[in-house]
């Protein structure tokens, strides 16, 4: 080992002389990458028992399916829009050890959009579901007795025509999904992805939010998770009103509250899965002078549930929406009251307004970064968040579905893994991409993002870090890594079987 430290203060001397010492080249040459090794995710931990042997299989899939499309670019899925190619990454062998992957923690998710959309669509055969065709744009949402706001028909009357029924199916189904044959000419750039992407959001938000709906579609969505070996949930909401067909509606903090007997029910089913906690995500459309309400609403929430609620967030499109700078004040003002966990650097722009979200999302003591994609532009705000072990939220399909990166090796993230600077890997918007839960970011990450070389470990590591740099409390974190890790040595146990 001190040969190996001696070579790397070496080489720091050596390069910035221009010297490279050829007697010594070789050593010298493998202590470097040994070097890198280390520092890159996961590289500092030991194999454990049954871990090395596991770890040959996963390494010999990997490997076989990257030297593939080495020869043949053409048949790397990593390389291409995963709307394309979701169909082939379930053919993956390596996908399908990430299915059996105790996962740990979903750390970057949002209500509305993490739940499979054909789930959503099999909730527009439920009673009481109406229809409103207006000058072409369709609109559904239940009712007991209809407004006048709209010529609404029974959805469930006007599928009783065959042909109608087709049609109509065939509409709703686009409606809620960005899946598409050619994403690239449909989406060509950040806007227009993002335009989709909202008007789903502004589509299903009458169906979802009929309370005992949102109670089904929550608990379908804890489900997904659970099954897909993910066992712990923080999830960013903007909290809408839910309404009753009688007319009843539920504020933000009525929200809260059933959320978790939502989720006290789904423990009682699940035992060994670990809960959920909510983040308070209004959008960031607001006025400068509305914050102050939103903000008092997350410190009555926490209140409220002390041991629930996470924290405050902002969502939206980040280059659209209004900058944390516009709200520091009032931010800053609150830091002892509430945890932050902003979305910042969800970017492909530097410089701009938008960019300088990630300076005041640290300034402003944020506990996690959301996306962060921008952040490698900016060496001192990565040098704070290293020495503060600020997470940085991870979230590869969203962002190349959404426009910022079209091939996942060019994605920011990987000179994040390479440093070792904490990291979560999460799924943001998995129902509307066609995908489910977090194993398919999970292998877009390991096998597009991360080294070639990059093993088992880092898989561990990633899991790892989804618990440790949660909102867990110290017993809470402590009852969940004891969790994990007997899900874990199974894991070991079944693939060396």
């Amino acid at each position: 080992m001190r040969s190996i430290i001696h070579l790397v203060m070496l080489f720091t001397g050596f390069v910035s002389s221009a010297v490279i010492p050829t007697n010594d080249y070789w050593s010298f040459r493998a202590g470097l990458l040994h070097a890198e090794e280390v520092t890159t995710i996961g590289g500092r931990l030991a194999f454990k028992e049954g871990e090395r042997s596991a770890n040959d299989l996963l390494m010999t899939h990997k490997r076989a399916e990257i030297d593939e499309a080495f020869a043949n670019p053409q048949k790397f899925l990593p390389a291409k829009n995963f709307l394309t190619v979701l169909g082939k990454i379930e053919q993956s062998r390596v996908f399908n050890i990430m299915k059996k992957l105790p996962k740990g923690a979903v750390l970057h998710a949002h209500d509305t959009a993490f739940v499979h959309w054909e789930f959503v669509y099999n909730l527009t055969f439920r009673d009481n579901l109406y229809m409103c065709n207006n000058g072409g744009d369709l609109s559904l949402q239940f009712f007991e007795t209809p407004s006048n706001s709209c010529d609404w028909k029974l959805l469930s009357d006007v599928r009783k025509d065959p042909v109608i029924a087709n049609t109509l199916n065939e509409r709703i189904r686009r409606r809620l999904t960005m899946l598409v044959e050619n994403p690239d000419e449909k989406y060509p750039d950040v806007d227009a992805a993002w335009i989709k992407f909202m008007d789903i959001f502004m589509f299903i938000w009458p169906i979802l939010t009929y309370r005992p709906v949102w109670e089904d579609y929550y608990y379908q969505g804890l489900k997904e998770l659970y099954e897909d070996n993910v066992l712990y949930l923080e999830l960013r909401s903007t909290l809408p009103i839910l309404y009753e067909l009688d007319g009843r509606e539920y504020n933000p903090i009525e929200v809260v509250g059933i959320y978790k007997n939502v989720t006290a029910r789904f423990k009682a089913d699940y035992p060994d899965f670990i809960g959920t906690k909510i983040i308070y995500a209004p959008r960031r459309t607001m006025k400068e002078s509305e914050i102050e309400n939103f903000i008092n609403e997350a410190i009555q929430m926490k209140r409220t549930y002390p041991h629930f609620f996470a924290g405050f967030d902002l969502v939206g499109q980040e280059d659209k929406g209004n900058t944390l700078k516009l709200y520091a004040e009032k931010l800053n003002a609150a830091q002892d009251d509430i945890n932050y966990f902003f979305h910042a650097g969800e970017t492909n722009w530097y410089g701009t307004s938008t960019d300088d979200n990630l300076i005041d999302a640290v300034l402003l003591n944020t506990k996690r970064i959301g996306h962060g994609y921008a952040i490698v532009k900016h060496p001192k705000v990565l040098d704070y968040v290293k020495k503060n072990k600020i997470a940085i939220e991870i979230c590869p399909i969203s962002n190349q579905v959404l426009g910022l990166v079209k091939d996942l090796r060019n994605h920011p993230a990987s000179v994040l893994f390479a440093e070792g600077v904490p990291v979560v890997v999460s799924n943001d918007d998995p129902g509307l991409f066609g995908s489910r839960a977090l194993s398919y970011d999970f292998y877009e990450a390991f096998m597009g993002i991360m080294s070639k070389n990059a093993d088992i470990r880092a898989l561990k590591q990633l899991a790892m870090n989804s618990l440790i740099y949660s909102s867990l409390s110290h017993d809470e974190l402590s009852h969940a890594s004891t969790i994990w890790q007997k899900r874990w040595d199974e894991f070991i146990h079944e693939l060396n079987e």
